[in-house]
């Protein structure tokens, strides 16, 4: 039921849960991995909601939901590493998307930075940051870092991963429109 046709004069007019995420269904977005450790061990997650918010300071801004089992701990860290994926790291994203397993079984896939932090060090691009504030918001947490330090991706190499549709692409020369 669309509320805005049923009474456009309407000052409380909202969108359907399954509207709202209909239009972004529709939206492509990056995908990144969110790893953090508030002393019980690493989290991780993946999330198309990472965004830069300013250059100077250095700003990310990323949401995550209340019911997602890392969510505890991002909110409860000071610093993490947020991992903007290329293709190459498909299974990276997988892996931060699928619950109820031990995404830190595989040793090989991760190290622990000299500053403590857990990351993945085949990521097109890491970001150590530290967290500045969160905010709740609804049924979410908005989590806001400034960037600490940065491995930045070499952009000959790899091709962005991009979530749209509920499907997994890639970016590169072949879907330039310029």
């Amino acid at each position: 039921m669309n509320t805005l046709t049923e009474s456009p004069t309407t000052q409380d007019v909202r969108l359907s849960p399954d509207e709202f995420k209909a239009a972004f269904r529709d939206h492509p977005a990056g995908v990144a991995v969110i790893t953090a450790d508030a002393g019980h061990g690493p989290v991780a997650l993946t999330a198309t909601s990472v965004a830069s918010v300013s250059a100077d300071p250095p700003l990310i801004v990323f949401s995550v939901s209340e019911i997602s089992s890392s969510s505890p701990t991002i909110r409860a860290a000071s610093t993490l590493v947020v991992h903007l994926l290329g293709v190459d790291q498909l299974h990276l994203a997988k892996l931060g998307a699928t619950s109820g397993i031990d995404r830190f079984a595989d040793e090989s896939l991760w190290e622990v930075l000299p500053t403590g932090e857990t990351y993945f060090p085949d990521a097109r691009t890491w970001i150590r940051a530290r967290v500045v504030d969160v905010i709740v918001a609804a049924g979410s947490a908005v989590v806001l870092v400034e960037a600490l330090e940065a491995k930045p991706g070499d952009d000959t190499q790899h091709e962005p991963l991009v979530y749209h549709n509920r499907t997994w692409h890639r970016l590169g020369d072949h879907s330039r429109i310029d």
